[in-house]
């Protein structure tokens, strides 16, 4: 299990009660800056409303505010519990369905999954002929995981203007010192690809330097490379034309590996052994039997009005009370069936993905990828 979910897991497992908000906290707009100026007191009191703690109250309520050195839109996830900020997650682009202010049993932590579906560390590299910014950034995250600054040879950096033999002499030593200077770059971002195994390279900056870094990076790496076409190292730059580029480069990936597990389902459903389910009935059974590999639900299926229990300990879900699905297990609420049935991916060691409607074939709302197969050999 990754790092993101089995913190996800242990969170699953602690008892509520929980206040889980999500909201827009652009502030591009004089209407808008007013909204976040009331915005901390207007959920507080929706919480206080519903039952929350003051302990809660004062927690969510210093937690909800703006995001600084991130362009409009922006959104924000918070979970709370015992007056402590469990879940902070600011989160580029507009809400990704509904705004949310409840107070819940089990968090339904829905929204942050939606409004990425799918985690995966990328490389964003601004580079330049005298060095350049490397950071390592998650596809769910708003927030960079780590950053370094590469500052290369600046003396002779500057070609020579002159003629003759000295001329070509400057301007080869200056093609070495960018070539130097570039080469470092490179070096680092296969060290961050190699040790995060990160999915995408975004190159940006200088034209020059970004061939340059391409030119001499890694094989392996070479095939993750988007170049975009923005320059933020120069003076009067834009760095919300490099963050617009950028969400493009992870949307495009994001979407290629959704195609990759669609096409995975149809090969996984076609097989004899069929590893592969779809449906609530099934999907909950491969749940309880920790089966599931990948759980894929169709985003729309959060505007139905199913719902599934959720459970104190093993098997986490069940259809309804009988003693054969829950297995004697304490039943702590009825929720909506997305939430519990992500609940329950997270804590069976499943990876759960949201998908576009229709995305699933024949009308389909819920599949999962199996571990096994779902029938015995016979």
């Amino acid at each position: 299990m990754t790092s993101r979910f089995h913190r996800y897991a242990e969170l699953f497992k602690q008892p509520g009660p929980w206040c889980t908000v999500y909201t827009d906290i652009s502030t591009g707009t004089v209407d808008s800056l007013h909204a976040i100026d009331v915005q901390p007191e207007n959920v507080r009191r929706e919480l206080e409303g519903l039952g929350a703690s003051k302990a809660d109250l004062d927690a969510v309520e210093h937690a909800i505010r703006p995001a600084e050195g991130l362009p409009d839109p922006v959104s924000r996830f918070v979970v709370v519990r015992d007056g402590t900020v469990v879940i902070d997650e600011v989160l580029p682009g507009p809400l990704a369905g509904p705004s949310r202010v409840r107070v819940e049993t089990v968090p339904d932590l829905t929204p942050l999954f939606r409004h990425r579906p799918e985690d995966f560390p990328y490389v964003v590299a601004e580079v330049s002929r005298d060095g350049g910014e490397i950071r390592l950034q998650y596809a769910s995250r708003g927030r960079a995981e780590s950053q370094q600054q590469i500052e290369g040879e600046t003396e002779h950096l500057k070609k020579f203007g002159g003629g003759g033999w000295a001329h070509a002499r400057w301007q080869r030593h200056t093609e070495d010192v960018w070539r130097r200077n570039t080469e470092e770059v490179a070096e680092q971002i296969d060290q961050v690809v190699a040790d995060s195994g990160a999915q995408l390279v975004v190159i940006a900056g200088d034209i020059r330097a970004r061939v340059l870094v391409g030119e001499q990076l890694a094989k392996s790496t070479q095939p993750l490379v988007s170049m975009v076409n923005a320059n933020t190292r120069a003076d009067g730059s834009d760095a919300a034309e490099l963050e617009e580029q950028v969400d493009r480069s992870v949307g495009e990936v994001i979407a290629r590996r959704q195609q990759e597990l669609l096409e995975r389902l149809a090969e996984q459903e076609n097989r004899p052994d069929h590893t592969a389910v779809h449906g609530i009935g099934p999907v909950v059974a491969a749940l309880q039997q920790a089966q599931a590999e990948t759980l894929l639900i169709d985003e729309t299926s959060l505007d139905t009005e199913a719902e599934l229990l959720v459970l104190e300990a093993e098997p986490w879900i069940a259809a309804d009370q009988s003693e054969a699905e829950t297995l004697g297990v304490r039943v702590l609420d009825r929720v909506p069936a997305h939430a519990a049935l992500l609940r329950a991916a997270v804590l069976t060691d499943g990876r759960p993905v949201f998908l576009p409607h229709g995305a699933l074939p024949d009308g389909t709302e819920v599949a999962a990828l199996l571990r096994w197969s779902a029938t015995p050999a016979g």
